[in-house]
C-alpha cells in the first residue's frame, strides 16, 4: 500500500442518483486521480428540508456501485440545516477521517477564485459588510437573502453567482475548510444538468426534484433514461417492498404536533426566531391541510426551505444549545453506511488517522464512546469528542430513521429501529 495516498471526499445526496452525479463523480475522478473516494451523504431527511425518497442505505448500495469506497453518514443536525450549518458537518467529517486530500464540488460557476474570494470575505467581514448586512435585515430578507445583497454591495463584479445555490453551498464548503484550518484541497467544477430546483423533466439531463415529481405522479416508468441502471434497480427492489417512494406530503401527521403547541414551546427550539413560531401557532390553529399550512407561514423572509426544516427541528428536537454547539465543535463521529472490498482497505488506514470515533454496527455507539474515552485516559490517539454531544448527535440520527419509517408505504415496513437492523452496506461491485 502506498505511504502517501491520495484521498477524495464528495458531498452528496443522492436522492435518487441521477446521470448529473455520475458525471461528478467521473469528473471529481478524473481531476483528482485519487486512490480512493470517500462520499459524505445526507441520511434519511435532506437539506431542503424534505424526507429522502427512498433510506439511506438503499441510497449506500446505489452510491457503491457508481465509483464510491466509502459512504459516511451526516448527522441529521447538520444535513437539515441551510448551506453553512451543512457545510460545517459535511466538511468536518471529511477532515476528521484524517485521510482525505482533495474535495471536488459541483457549481454553477465552476470558479473556484470567485468562490475563496467570497469565502474569505464572509470569514473576515468587514465593517462595510457587516453594516450593509445589518440593513438588509432590517429591510425584512431572509438571512440568506440579505447576505447575499450586502455583498452585491461590498464585490465589483461576479454578483449573479452569489444567487445560485451550488455556488453558495461552494462558498459555505471553503469557509468549513478554512474554520477547520484544514489542509483539504478545494476544486469546483461545473455542474452538468438541470438546476435541483427545476421540476421539468428533461430525460437523461433531468434534476433530482423532476425525478422525484415524476414519480410522485405515478410515471416511475418515465425516469428509466434520467437514472443509472442501478438506481433503476434499487428503486424498484425498494418500491415493491413499501418502503418508499417517501414524499414531503407524507409528513401531514406533524400538523397534530403543532396544533398542541403554544409559543413558549418553541422557545428552546432552533431556528425559532423572528415571529416564525407565531406563525407556526397561528397558521396550524387556522388549516387541517399540510401543503395549506406551510404556505400560510411562507413570506419573504421565511422561504419554504426554511419552514420545511424548522418543521423538523421541532421533529427531531433540535434545541438552540446543542446544534451551536454541533456547529462549534463539529461532528463526533464517523458513521458508517456502506464500503466495497476497496474501501475496507482505507478503513484500516482511517482506525489510526481519525480523529473522532467510528461506528460501524449502530447498537455498540455507546461501546465504541467507552473504548474512546478509555484510549484518551491511557494517552492513546488524538480524538476530538464530547460524550453528551456524541450521544446527542448519534440519537437524532437514530429518531430521524424511527420517524422516516412511519412514511413507509407498506406499514408492515415501519417499525423503529432501521439504524439497529440494516447491516452497513459491502462489497458492491463498481458498474
Amino acid at each position: 500500500m502506498k505511504e502517501h495516498i491520495k484521498v477524495l471526499g464528495i458531498v452528496v445526496e443522492y436522492n435518487p442518483l441521477h446521470f448529473g452525479h455520475l458525471n461528478h463523480i467521473h469528473q471529481s475522478i478524473e481531476l483528482v486521480n485519487p486512490d480512493y473516494v470517500i462520499a459524505v451523504m445526507s441520511g434519511n431527511f435532506c437539506q431542503r428540508g424534505e424526507p429522502a425518497i427512498i433510506n439511506k442505505f438503499a441510497r449506500t448500495e446505489i452510491a457503491l456501485r457508481y465509483g464510491i469506497d466509502i459512504v459516511l453518514e451526516l448527522p441529521t443536525v447538520y444535513a437539515i440545516q441551510d448551506a453553512g450549518g451543512f457545510a460545517l458537518g459535511s466538511i468536518g467529517i471529511l477532515e476528521r477521517t484524517g485521510v482525505v486530500t482533495d474535495i471536488v464540488f459541483g457549481s454553477e460557476s465552476g470558479d473556484l477564485e470567485f468562490i475563496s474570494k467570497i469565502a474569505h470575505l464572509l470569514t473576515y467581514q468587514s465593517p462595510e459588510f457587516e453594516q450593509s448586512f445589518k440593513r438588509q435585515l432590517k429591510k425584512g430578507y431572509s438571512y440568506p437573502n440579505a447576505r447575499k445583497y450586502a455583498l452585491m454591495e461590498v464585490i465589483d463584479d461576479g454578483m449573479e453567482k452569489l444567487s445560485k445555490p451550488n455556488d453558495i453551498l461552494g462558498i459555505e464548503y471553503v469557509r468549513a475548510l478554512l474554520k477547520y484550518d484544514s489542509k483539504i484541497k478545494p476544486h469546483a467544477i461545473q455542474r452538468v444538468g438541470a438546476d435541483y430546483s427545476d421540476e421539468t423533466y428533461r430525460g437523461q439531463f433531468s434534476s433530482a426534484s423532476a425525478i422525484r415529481k415524476a414519480i410522485s405522479h405515478g410515471e416511475f416508468s418515465k425516469i428509466s433514461n434520467a437514472v443509472p441502471e442501478w438506481t433503476l434497480k434499487v428503486m424498484e427492489s425498494e418500491f415493491e417492498k413499501g418502503r418508499g417512494p417517501v414524499f414531503w406530503n407524507n409528513m401531514e401527521f406533524v400538523l397534530a404536533m403543532f396544533r398542541k403547541m403554544k409559543r413558549e414551546d418553541f422557545e428552546n427550539i432552533y431556528s425559532f426566531n423572528e415571529g416564525l413560531d407565531l406563525r407556526f401557532v397561528e397558521s396550524a390553529r387556522a388549516t387541517g391541510d399540510f401543503q395549506d399550512f406551510v404556505d400560510r407561514i411562507k413570506t419573504k423572509r421565511f422561504t419554504y426551505s426554511r419552514i420545511r426544516r424548522a418543521i423538523l427541528h421541532v421533529l427531531f428536537e433540535m434545541r438552540k444549545k446543542e446544534v451551536e454547539l454541533s456547529d462549534e465543535r463539529g461532528p463526533q463521529y464517523l458513521r458508517i453506511l456502506g464500503f466495497t472490498e476497496k474501501g475496507r482497505e482505507l478503513l484500516r488506514i482511517m482506525k489510526k488517522s481519525a480523529t473522532i470515533p467510528m461506528i460501524s454496527t449502530a447498537s455498540l455507539y455507546k461501546n465504541v464512546l467507552d473504548e474512546t474515552q478509555k484510549k484518551i485516559s491511557e494517552g492513546k490517539g488524538h480524538f476530538e469528542v464530547e460524550p453528551e454531544l456524541y450521544i446527542w448527535q448519534f440519537e437524532r440520527d437514530i429518531l430521524a430513521s424511527d420517524l422516516y419509517t412511519l412514511m413507509y408505504p407498506n406499514k408492515k415496513e415501519a417499525a423503529a429501529g432501521m439504524d439497529f437492523r440494516q447491516p452497513v452496506r459491502t462489497s458492491f461491485p463498481s458498474a
